[in-house]
């Protein structure tokens, strides 16, 4: 079982710790990342998305599994927003405690645990994920700020609220990671294969991209360190990051595992969902603090803590699935 565990886990973090090396020694630079990020999500995880899901009937998709998952997100979401003290601030570190790296760390992880049955069911997550995840939270986002004074919030004016809600429901469609999914499952009602000339390219591309994003999320993490290096002169502020960390990496994981539980879930899709949980913090965090100017310093901060403390965490997780699923 533990055997399992470790060689799903060692190509994994030794590809991030291939990663951070190259970013440590600066042989790619930032501006270097974010173009081969632009290639990695624009190219190779289209090609993996399309082809995994062409291949799939969309009558066999097991659709309980990922409401569980996103019933347990939205309680989670909303307990922490509350407690942590209801306003903008606390909405944002409730996202980023439910708001998982099912992308970049999520697709390879599953692919060398699961296989191509693992991803199907991930691939089903991650199509309604954004789209389901971040609309609400951009709605609740932008209600909290046409509540909140501008001399308090520190925050550009609201922006209207239907015109938003409609942009953000569209970008979380025409999207490169929804997008292929979705084109992929429409693919196949047509009863037609992928021609050969075509197919091979596809799983070309498809097999980099779990080597290529596994490689940036080190690069990311060498470069955060190196910025949070260069501001000795500013405090960190250490505990609401260490606290999304627990939220994050245990907390959240151990709810959804609980809900699908008590709801007679059991098998690969309940421990998809399970460890899809238990994942980092995902990018879309950061975005969301860039847009909105909150908490930017100390999410970035929680995003590499939980990344760092997911190497220790997810294996606990897998073995707790190994044993209960």
């Amino acid at each position: 079982m533990l055997d399992v565990v470790i060689s799903s886990l060692v190509p994994v973090m030794l590809l991030i710790a291939i990663g951070c090396a190259v970013g440590r020694w600066q042989w790619v630079s930032p501006g270097g990342a974010q173009e081969l990020s632009r290639l990695a999500f624009s190219v190779f995880g289209p090609a993996l998305l399309f082809r995994t899901m062409c291949h799939v009937d969309p009558h066999t998709l097991v659709l309980q599994p990922l409401a569980v998952y996103l019933l347990s997100a939205m309680g989670l979401y909303w307990a922490m927003w509350w407690c942590w003290g209801r306003n903008l601030a606390a909405a944002m570190w409730a996202m980023a405690t439910m708001f998982s790296n099912t992308v970049a760390l999520g697709i390879p992880l599953v692919g060398y645990v699961y296989g191509p049955p693992g991803l199907v069911v991930l691939f089903t997550l991650i199509s309604v994920h954004s789209l389901v995840l971040v609309t609400m939270i951009t709605v609740h986002l932008e209600w909290q700020r046409a509540q909140t004074p501008q001399t308090q919030s520190g925050l550009a004016s609201p922006a209207a609220l239907w015109p938003t809600l409609t942009l953000a429901l569209r970008q979380s469609i025409f999207h490169p990671v929804p997008l292929p999914i979705l084109l992929g499952l429409a693919f196949t009602q047509t009863g037609w294969s992928i021609p050969e000339a075509l197919d091979r390219p596809l799983q070309w591309l498809g097999a980099a991209f779990g080597p290529m994003a596994l490689l940036l999320v080190g690069i990311n993490l060498a470069q955060v360190w190196r910025s949070s290096a260069s501001a000795n002169d500013k405090p960190q502020p250490w505990r609401k990051p260490m606290e999304l960390t627990l939220l994050k990496n245990l907390v959240f994981p151990i709810c959804v595992g609980a809900v699908g539980s008590a709801m007679g879930l059991q098998g690969l899709p309940w421990a998809v969902m399970v460890l899809a949980a238990a994942l980092p913090v995902g990018a879309n965090v950061f975005l969301v603090s860039q847009r909105y100017e909150l908490e930017r310093e100390a999410i970035t901060l929680g995003m590499s803590i939980s990344t760092l403390a997911g190497m220790l965490s997810l294996p606990v997780v897998m073995v707790l699935l190994q044993h209960w699923g």
